[in-house]
């Protein structure tokens, strides 16, 4: 039997769901999502992940051309200066993605382990 180790070695796996050859959604991008709900806006979204508007505004787009319907929905500017709201589907795609990540995490857990058993330690050599 192996020894556990004590350096804290994590083996973890990023769920991705792709469409074509676009990602749909993964860890990132559900992440973006929170943010955006949580603060009503792509721009204060992308702050709070450190990321540019630019770069939020392309995952936001991609996700919003990979499912049945958007998943973000924005305002444009104005006296507000607009904002944006996950659509029902867009909650919908959170929920379920972070199910899933919680049934492979514990469907996977030993052999997560165990991978990372086989891990190099920090420091070891190459």
């Amino acid at each position: 039997m192996a020894t556990p180790r004590t350096d804290h070695a994590h083996a973890q796996f990023r769920l991705r769901i792709t469409r074509g050859d676009d990602i749909a959604v993964g860890p990132g991008k559900v992440d973006l999502l929170e943010a955006i709900a949580a603060t009503g806006s792509i721009t204060a979204a992308a702050k709070r992940l450190s990321m540019s508007y630019r770069r939020a505004w392309l995952l936001v787009d991609t996700m919003n051309r990979c499912f049945r319907a958007p998943v973000v929905a924005a305002e444009a500017g104005g006296t507000r200066g607009g904002g944006a709201a996950l659509t029902p589907l867009g909650a919908e795609v959170v929920r379920r993605y972070r199910l899933v990540e919680t049934l492979a995490a514990k469907a996977a857990a030993k052999e997560l382990a165990a991978l990372a058993f086989l891990l190099r330690t920090e420091g070891s050599d190459p």
